[in-house]
């Protein structure tokens, strides 16, 4: 099956939004398939532990906020950049991969994650 990429990009956004900002039982309702394998160390395998990390995050950081910088799309694979704020103003660009199946569900997620320094030697931004 061919997979919709622009579709694919605008799911993996709103999956993440609506996990980050607070809500990671309806992410996964609305963009997991059958099964979600995890591959950050922090998260074990299965929607369960998704969101209970994701609640866990929302509990104990409410002011945090994220915006995406870009989406990519390719075959079953969407690639998210985005630059995180946290309390205290702490900065993090994050990269996030997630693969589709064929009925456009999320079932599995790569990431990674980097704060972003007071200086760089080549004074670009990072995002």
């Amino acid at each position: 099956m061919k997979q919709n990429l622009e579709k694919n990009k605008k799911n993996a956004i709103e999956f993440y939004r609506t996990a980050y900002l607070g809500n990671p039982s309806k992410a996964v309702e609305s963009y997991v398939g059958a099964e979600y394998i995890q591959h950050n160390p922090l998260v074990a395998d299965g929607k369960q532990s998704f969101i209970d990390y994701f609640e866990e995050m929302a509990r104990d950081y409410p002011d945090k906020d994220i915006k995406f910088v870009r989406a990519i799309a390719e075959d079953d694979l969407v690639a998210l950049h985005t630059i995180q704020t946290w309390p205290g103003n702490e900065q993090y660009v994050t990269m996030d991969f997630f693969r589709f199946d064929n009925n456009g569900k999320i079932v599995e997620h790569w990431d990674s994650i980097q704060e972003v320094p007071e200086e760089t030697k080549n004074g670009n931004l990072m995002y």
